[in-house]
């Protein structure tokens, strides 16, 4: 199938690794030109490299961070795509975690989408549309136990991706928000060999019990099965998909959640 996304340019926050880069290679397959942004260079340098696409070096959850991808961007003479990425799990409960890490999480997950947009939406009106994907969670409608922040945050971004795309309608910008479930990313990975090391079970055997007990599919995606459906978001085959949420988890959400 031909997406229609050859040289259209796309911007991807946390694209050098799991969810980020999977989708930067599947945007890379069908042609669209990639400006990446990460915090670890080595990395980030060598992914980039890899798939021919410009590198920006920024945390995204600073002012300074989300100004350097959006001069960026407007270096490269604006983007039709805005994919907002970036983020991470927490752990805490909300009686013991201290203001600080309630904004550390804010910032990265809602703050930086929010500066992002606002910044790139405006040269992607000038090129006559264009499409923002914001990355939250399952989370952000069925909660998990031990990580109340990420919970909160995912939400929220769920909520500003309805309220962006209701006011860029008019501007032929779409705004979507995607809700992944069990992805088998590299931290998924390194939790389970941490949670793992000096027990009976592998690493394998643990992200198996999960993916049993939560998705009634019963196995993680990869990311790159979560990286065809953002595909298909991005490109203008989906042009009657806007101001929505997905869901792409396997079966895990409670319909009535």
């Amino acid at each position: 199938m031909d997406y229609q996304l050859r040289g259209r340019t796309a911007v991807i926050t946390g694209g050098s690794e799991g969810i980020g880069y999977a989708v930067a290679q599947a945007l890379a397959a069908e042609g669209v030109n990639l400006i990446l942004a990460a915090r670890g260079e080595e990395r980030l340098r060598a992914r980039s490299e890899a798939l021919g696409a410009a590198a920006v070096v920024a945390d995204v959850s600073s002012l300074d961070g989300t100004t350097a991808v959006i001069d960026a961007v407007r270096a490269a003479g604006g983007a039709d795509i805005l994919i907002n990425n970036a983020g991470t799990g927490s752990n805490e409960t909300i009686l013991s975690a201290p203001d600080s890490e309630w904004q550390r999480y804010w910032d990265l997950h809602v703050m930086a989408a929010v500066r992002l947009s606002r910044g790139i939406a405006p040269m992607m009106k000038h090129r006559g549309g264009g499409v923002i994907l914001n990355n939250a969670s399952i989370c952000a409608r069925q909660p998990l136990g031990y990580e109340p922040i990420y919970n909160v945050t995912k939400a929220a971004l769920m909520m500003f991706s309805k309220c962006l795309a209701n006011e860029l309608i008019p501007d032929n910008i779409r705004v979507n928000c995607i809700n992944p479930g069990l992805i088998l990313t590299p931290d998924w990975e390194n939790t389970a060999r941490k949670l793992t090391t000096g027990t009976n079970q592998t690493p394998e055997e643990y992200l198996d019990a999960i993916a049993r007990k939560n998705a009634p599919i019963g196995r993680f995606a990869s990311p790159a099965e979560l990286a065809h459906f953002f595909v298909f978001l991005c490109s203008p085959l989906a042009s009657y998909c806007t101001g929505s949420t997905y869901q792409v988890d396997g079966g895990w959400l409670n319909v009535a959640a």
